[in-house]
């Protein structure tokens, strides 16, 4: 195969069907996604041992513990995957949207529609549920996308892709709305990320190296994180069983994700209240401890925390603390080394919630809640595409409004200018 020309053809081929998806009715998209759903569910035994085949593949080929976690399909991600389309085929329709229509003085309407990106590519590494997730986004946003999965879950990928497939027709859609890249060959990402005349916009969900390749290497617009490096910071005025609960769940509810918290920070007034009941509690489900001096003069079994341990997304059972003196060296601390992913606060002082929610720059922020919940399924988004940490346009997990954009629109009764 000619990967380039491979490629290019999927670009042509996805920027025709970008009109069709463009002026496709709600209804029609609407029923896309619900038959889509019903694949899924009829397809549940071929969608599982595509699965196996990959989990099979990736322990022979040495995969980590944290990529074998996201590379699996469970009969409960699977469920996910079917209730996240109905979801976003419930969610209001953005395309076509005005706002702001205010009269000008010389009589024209002056306002704005929401309107579909275009092409999407996504890259990713490892989870077969972005496939549904991503093609139910994109398809419902108006855009039509090209889906570039990793060769660890190909053969989930194609089974998943298929299903797409089949519900696309089902609502009279063309197959390229949707288009999963069936080569692993690596060149694919380099050309779908320099065809700034197919594709419009970039998504990249994987590790960090992926991310800063594509960041460096693409000719088309990048939507993005590099890594997840997320706090929770425990208040001298918190609630300590809401602390533990808290702190508990933002580590060990799932090690390789990118809303895992990495760095506990705890205010010195309550340290020796709350540190050692987590650490009997981390103990027994097997999280290693790294902690600054202060800490480890508490919990003597914890290894010290080096310079580096601050900066690092472990995404595995390992846990950096340190002890700060207030929420000022608290929030220093996350907008130094934190990533602008999302990061957490326990307390109950309501003043303090709100500086912290004002002064913390990351994408999501929250009051005593775990940072596991930054998630576009979470919010309520249906889905998401991916996390953005950036600063214009989409920020945090990235819906159905963040594939779209918004054009001017003038209205007239036959105005001219004087």
């Amino acid at each position: 195969m000619d990967v380039n020309n491979y490629m290019q053809t999927l670009g042509q081929q996805a920027r025709t069907a970008a009109r069709a998806i463009a002026r496709a009715e709600s209804g029609q998209k609407n029923q896309a996604l619900l038959a889509i759903a019903t694949a899924i569910e009829s397809s549940r035994p071929a969608l599982l041992a595509a699965n196996q085949t990959d989990m099979q593949k990736g322990r022979e080929g040495g995969l980590d513990a944290a990529l074998l976690d996201r590379l699996e399909l469970t009969p409960s991600r699977i469920d996910a995957m079917v209730e996240g389309l109905h979801q976003v085929a419930a969610l209001p329709d953005p395309v076509g949207g005005m706002s702001e229509l205010n009269y000008r003085p010389s009589g024209i309407q002056v306002g704005k529609m929401r309107v579909p990106l275009g092409v999407i590519g996504i890259i990713y590494e490892s989870r077969p549920n972005v496939t549904i997730e991503a093609a139910s986004l994109c398809l419902k946003s108006g855009n039509a996308a090209i889906l570039r999965g990793g060769s660890e879950a190909i053969e989930s990928n194609r089974a998943l892709a298929e299903c797409i497939r089949v519900g696309l027709a089902a609502a009279g859609l063309p197959a390229q709305v949707v288009q999963v890249v069936e080569t692993t060959d690596r060149a694919a990402v380099g050309a779908l990320i320099t065809m700034p005349e197919y594709v419009d916009v970039v998504v990249p969900r994987g590790g960090k190296g992926l991310i800063e390749r594509i960041s460096r290497d693409a000719r088309v617009t990048v939507i993005k994180h590099l890594d997840g490096i997320c706090h929770v910071y425990i208040d001298d005025e918190a609630d300590i069983s809401k602390a533990v609960n808290v702190a508990i769940n933002a580590k060990t509810h799932r090690y390789g994700t990118c809303n895992t918290m990495e760095t506990l920070l705890v205010n010195a007034a309550v340290a020796d209240k709350v540190l050692p009941q987590l650490a009997e509690a981390y103990g027994e489900i097997g999280v290693e401890l790294r902690g600054c001096e202060k800490t480890r003069a508490l919990l003597p079994d914890a290894l010290p925390a080096t310079q580096e341990d601050w900066s690092t997304e472990y995404l595995a059972p390992i846990l950096s603390i340190k002890i700060v003196a207030d929420l000022d060296e608290a929030m220093l601390h996350i907008n130094h080394y934190g990533s602008h992913h999302t990061d957490s606060i326990i307390t109950e002082n309501y003043s303090k919630a709100r500086r912290f929610l004002r002064e913390v720059d990351s994408s999501s922020v929250m009051v005593n809640a775990s940072t596991r919940f930054a998630d576009g399924f979470e919010y309520g988004l249906g889905a998401e595409i991916g996390i953005s940490t950036d600063k214009i346009h989409a920020r945090g997990p990235v819906g159905l409004e963040g594939l779209t954009s918004q054009k001017w629109v003038v209205l007239g009764d036959g105005h001219i200018r004087q």
